[in-house]
């Protein structure tokens, strides 16, 4: 069993900040990539943000400068730290993770956390 748990979600102002936190937590041997997506209302979900076991990072246009992903490996945990928030940031963020279980031989995606809603008021 493998969980993934959101936590940093909240109300902001434009402009403002927030630090997004994911905790990967079960039988995990390795994980290889992580990253964010958000979804918002009417919309299909969108990549925010990757990064790769060895610290390669990509990011979607519309975050480039604003936006930073960062993980810590002995935690298993990713983060996302926002700034400059803009109204069209306004979604919920899922975590996401391509994990490779203990006793298993290949990684596997289709991981995702519960979601963290954030809003950026005008």
């Amino acid at each position: 069993q493998v969980q993934l748990v959101e936590s940093g979600g909240g109300l902001v102002q434009t402009g403002g900040s927030l630090r997004l936190s994911c905790a990967a937590s079960g039988s995990i041997f390795s994980i290889n990539a992580m990253g964010w997506y958000r979804q918002a209302p009417g919309k299909q979900r969108e990549l925010v943000a990757v990064i790769m076991i060895g610290g390669r990072t990509n990011y979607a246009d519309p975050v480039k400068g604003r936006f930073t992903i960062s993980r810590d490996n002995a935690k298993n945990t990713v983060y996302l730290q926002m700034n400059n928030l803009k109204p069209e940031d306004t979604a919920v963020y899922y975590c996401y993770a391509t994990i490779r279980r203990d006793g298993e031989s290949s990684y596997v995606g289709g991981y995702w956390g519960q979601g963290t809603q954030v809003a950026v008021s005008s």
